[in-house]
């Protein structure tokens, strides 16, 4: 008897010595517009789960969902009720879907992923179904599906009989969302139908470090854009199968033992697959890597779009698969494919149609991982630290109730953490401040839930003497890293001055600064005060209201930065209030989007958008090696009306872009935003990219083939003699008439690229 209690005791103390510090720590989050005692933060075991792979908890782990009545069934969206619902480990029986909320991140131990485990007679399109179709339609509109992660976890659906449908995450989804850390284990029998990842919609988006086992398909997969990262298949029969797209960027693909490995060939009389581009992947024992239906007579003229850079292969025979035979071969032994695609190029001039090997982009090494692939990092998620390491905004004197000012607290919290050599533990709240929040080297900021810092008054109201919001770095150059993760920097009423994020450090390309998930909503939120009652759209009137001008800038990386990696980071101001059960379209002015100027550059941009800004989305000026793939951009709905000309004058010390003199001559409306703008830049190498103008004054009539792509004349631009080396694989546009041009003059038509909704250019190098 006595040794059974010594052996308890010493069990309970192992455990908990080996958990992990989010399930230890003290959960203080507020959510200042639910109501009183609205709880953020729940852990499964509390509403009676108890993952010990008997029982079914399918109702407890639902009820832990749904307390507190958050955005569920026949609810628009909304961001007044932020949910973490946390799993120890352990194996999760259960018999029917898991069904999280708007809102909501579903949080597995990362030190020991919980097991979701269906039982043999399991109902529901998902083992987790993050969309439910309650009626014939999903309940959320998938392309306003932001801010919900899942993430560390182990998915099996090995009980259930491998020729009845099952799927392990339905995951129709848009911008602000990720999957991270997950395993699927599926049945390997020959009549197996299971499907581990499956989306029909969205505009996503960002999945990485995700392991496939078994099934018929690994991921089942639909949508405007997404980037994927280090993705392994093992033994799936099909390993990815593509429903449509636009455009998509893998990396790090590793297809084992699999049937096939990438199937674009969906599509019944036409291609349903815009383009891909995959880099830096590898596929073994797979007798065809790629299936394709495209051919040169194929429609639409582009689409099908495929680009490979350093593909290795391993007992592949054939590389890439047509209706009209072997378009590249593999090997029976080792091979690997520098560089290789289909669709249309322009090196740099064109279009020209090709389908055969090209010249792989020059890569600098300072972007580079020693195995020569390009440099990855994985969100830290802090396994090895204890609760006792990390340091509370809100036990530091921060309210979070967007009313407070918490700047003080916060940065009182900060300075604290960094002198300890501790973790800054953003619980969830609106942290209202007043002045600028400096972030020294050595920080480490964890947001709960998207907990957001949102600057607000005078400070922050003079575009002709902008504040930053977050300055990471007190000066342009100071040397150190950072790491940043799970939260928003925003903005309240009216702050033309608002740089939200102003990025001084200068990390080592070995080991630089981190940003994940981090983001920026200008907004389109209660406590914004910058939603429907303050900003409704006026289409027709060019009148700007000063309250509503909301943001000099999003993101500010000076020259002397240097070494950043950012990872599913979106630059978003609002075209809708999220909280209007209408989803009612705003009209917010906010000047600029990402704007890097760093002379020694050294930059990742991975899965990243930026979107409704006035002047451009993404502008590098004077900086160097710069990898980016997929970024995504959207022109504000409300120009032309008014135009890009207002309400921000333009700076020449910051390169704006100067549509009185650079529009002479062009015709159409040509005074709107950039999405991408290179300026005397080189080594910029883009893997990917969407950029869509959809609307013109609030109508996309404008926005189509038939009516000539006419929502503004040019979207990207390469500029000035001393840009060399600019390259982009998947080029995508909308509603632009000239997809890039080169000092002021048209590079890529429209029309002369018609994809299925956008125009794709597969490959441009500037030289």
């Amino acid at each position: 008897m006595r040794f059974g209690t010594l052996l308890l005791a010493v069990t309970s103390l192992t455990s908990v010595v080996n958990a992990y510090w989010m399930g230890d720590i003290a959960h203080r989050g507020y959510a200042p517009f639910a109501y009183s005692g609205y709880p953020v933060f729940r852990n499964v075991r509390d509403y009676g789960a108890r993952g010990d792979g008997v029982t079914d908890d399918t109702n407890a782990i639902n009820a832990a969902i749904t307390a507190g009545n958050p955005c569920n069934q026949g609810c628009t969206s909304t961001t007044t009720t932020p949910a973490v619902v946390y799993f120890p480990a352990g194996t999760y029986l259960i018999s029917g879907s898991i069904k999280p909320a708007y809102f909501t991140q579903l949080i597995g131990d990362a030190s020991s992923p919980p097991t979701l485990k269906a039982t043999a007679n399991f109902a529901g399109f998902g083992l987790i179904d993050a969309n439910p179709y309650y009626t014939q339609y999903l309940n959320w509109k998938a392309v306003n599906v932001f801010f919900r992660q899942i993430r560390n976890f182990v998915i099996d659906t090995t009980n259930i009989p491998p020729g009845n449908a099952a799927t392990g995450i339905h995951w129709p989804t848009s911008q602000a969302t990720s999957l991270q850390n997950i395993v699927f284990n599926m049945p390997t029998a020959s009549n197996v139908v299971h499907v581990g990842l499956f989306m029909e919609e969205g505009s996503g988006g960002f999945v990485t470090d995700l392991t496939f086992n078994g099934g018929a398909t690994g991921a089942s997969m639909g949508n405007q854009q997404f980037t994927m990262r280090n993705l392994k298949f093992n033994n799936c029969k099909t390993a990815i199968y593509h429903l449509w797209n636009w455009g998509w960027t893998y990396s790090g693909l590793s297809i084992n033992n699999c049937g096939i490995g990438i199937d674009i060939t969906a599509g019944s009389g036409k291609v349903e697959t815009g383009s891909i581009t995959v880099f830096d992947s590898s596929f073994t024992n797979t007798p065809v890597a790629i299936s394709t239906s495209w051919t040169t007579t194929s429609t639409p003229d582009t689409a099908g779009t495929l680009v490979l850079e350093n593909i290795a292969l391993t007992n592949v025979p054939v590389a890439v698969k047509g209706p009209q035979g072997t378009y590249l071969s593999g090997s029976t032994g080792s091979t690997t494919i520098t560089a290789w695609g289909n669709g249309h190029k322009y090196t740099p001039s064109g279009p020209v149609e090709f389908a055969g090997s090209i010249t792989p982009n020059p890569r600098p090494a300072s972007l580079l991982a020693p195995n020569g692939r390009y440099y990855t990092r994985s969100k830290p998620q802090y396994e090895t630290l204890s609760a006792s390491q990390f340091i509370s905004a809100r036990d530091s004197g921060a309210k979070g109730d967007a009313a407070t000012d918490d700047t003080a607290a916060l940065q009182k919290a900060i300075d604290t953490a960094v002198a300890q050599g501790k973790v800054v533990y953003l619980d969830y709240g609106l942290y209202r401040v007043t002045s600028t929040i400096r972030i020294p080297p050595g920080a480490k900021i964890v947001g709960e839930s998207y907990a957001t810092i949102m600057s607000a008054g005078g400070f922050f109201n003079d575009m002709n003497n902008p504040k930053p919001v977050l300055q990471v770095g007190s000066y342009s150059g100071q040397a150190g890293t950072v790491e940043l993760s799970d939260f928003i920097v925003s903005t309240q009423n009216a702050q033309a001055g608002a740089v939200l994020i102003e990025w001084n450090l200068a990390s080592p390309a070995s080991s630089p600064s981190g940003m994940w998930d981090v983001h920026t909503r200008i907004g389109g939120f209660v406590g914004s005060q910058q939603q429907v009652g303050q900003c409704l759209k006026t289409p027709g009137n060019p009148t700007v209201r000063q309250g509503c001008i909301v943001a000099f800038m999003a993101m500010h990386v000076t020259k002397g930065a240097s070494g950043l990696y950012m990872e599913n980071v979106w630059l978003w101001t609002a075209d809708h209030d999220i909280d209007d059960a209408a989803n009612t379209q705003i009209t917010l002015y906010s000047g600029r989007g990402l704007y890097i100027e760093s002379t020694s550059g050294t930059f990742w941009l991975y899965g990243t958008g930026s979107e409704h800004h006035v002047l451009y989305q993404y502008q590098l000026s004077s900086t160097q090696n710069i990898f980016m793939g997929m970024i995504q951009t959207e022109t504000p709905y409300y120009q032309p009306t008014p135009n890009a000309l207002v309400p921000f004058p333009t700076v020449s010390s910051l390169n704006d872009p100067n549509f009185s003199t650079s529009c002479s001559g062009v015709s159409g409306n040509c005074a709107a935003a950039w999405g991408l703008r290179v300026l005397n830049s080189k080594n910029i190498l883009v893997y990917g990219a969407g950029l869509y103008s959809f609307f013109s004054d609030y109508s996309t009539a404008c926005s189509t083939f038939a009516a000539g792509q006419t929502c503004q004349s040019r979207i990207a631009s390469v500029e000035g003699s001393g840009s060399s080396n600019v390259n982009i694989y998947g080029l995508n546009t909308i509603g632009a008439q000239s997809m890039l041009t080169r000092d002021g003059v048209s590079v890529a038509w429209y029309a002369d690229n018609v994809n299925n909704f956008p125009s794709t250019v597969g490959v441009y190098k500037s030289g």
